[in-house]
């Protein structure tokens, strides 16, 4: 994964809940940021990366991933208390999303994608138990007339206060009746047999290994080291896979 430096604060985006924006790096591209030091703090950057990263493995289209490096004197060029204080509890690496210019928001009222990508979707967000792809919000952008995944900080939600514990990996995931594109995913089947074969364990390694070590860590024995913390990451989404049946069942129960 490439690291930038960010350079320039060029507007916030006030729509997010974790006031992500739009900055500019030093290889002179724009990014949207999302602040470590935001109230969800670092563990939605962490599902971020790792639900970014594992779509983008499983052939689903998601900007480019990248850590960005925060001088908290930044903060000084800012005029908005708010966002002063943002960059400066933000110090240090962040995660930024290639910004795709001209991209328009996907409405599912107007909007029609092909029933094998909502398909793929919406196993993929029940195999991350993504909670926040809905008619409401659906986290996806039109850019050159092709749907794009943004926004994956809501996924992995039970790792806020997880112990380490797998015992919900192979939970049934009923929000998956709220997802937008369900009315359209006619291949659940075909997407699981398509896509499962491709999570493995080298494949999950490479991503895990690319959170950075402040990221991780917690009072919980089992995740108080990055590595011990990795390796529990590793372990649910291995259980989460043998598990599968029971997601695919319950979205294709919600489908029916």
């Amino acid at each position: 994964m490439r690291t930038i430096t960010v350079t320039r604060y060029v507007t916030p985006l006030r729509e997010g809940g974790s006031l992500p924006a739009v900055v500019e790096g030093d290889d002179e591209g724009l990014y949207v940021l999302k602040f470590r030091g935001a109230g969800q703090g670092p563990k939605a950057l962490v599902a971020e990366l790792v639900a970014g990263e594992l779509a983008r493995a499983l052939g689903l289209p998601v900007p480019e991933i990248v850590l960005a490096g925060l001088d908290p004197e930044l903060a000084r060029t800012e005029p908005d208390p708010e966002i002063q204080d943002l960059i400066r509890a933000s110090a240090g690496m962040n995660l930024a999303l290639d910004y795709l210019p001209g991209s328009m928001g996907f409405d599912p009222a107007v909007d029609r994608v092909d029933p094998s990508f909502a398909s793929q979707l919406v196993w993929f967000d029940a195999f991350t138990c993504n909670v926040d792809r809905t008619a409401r919000n659906t986290n996806l952008l039109l850019w050159h007339r092709q749907p794009w995944l943004i926004d994956h900080g809501a996924a992995l939600y039970f790792h806020h206060g997880w112990d380490g514990r797998l015992d919900g990996a192979a939970s049934r995931f009923p929000m998956i009746k709220d997802h937008v594109l369900l009315p359209a995913a006619s291949a659940l089947a075909d997407a699981d047999a398509a896509l499962a074969p491709r999570v493995t364990p080298a494949c999950l390694q490479a991503i895990l290994a690319d959170i950075p070590d402040a990221w991780l860590g917690s009072e919980a024995p089992a995740l108080a080291t990055p590595d011990a913390a990795r390796a529990a990451y590793a372990a649910w989404f291995a259980a989460r896979l043998a598990g599968r049946a029971g997601f695919l069942e319950e979205a294709m129960h919600a489908r029916a």
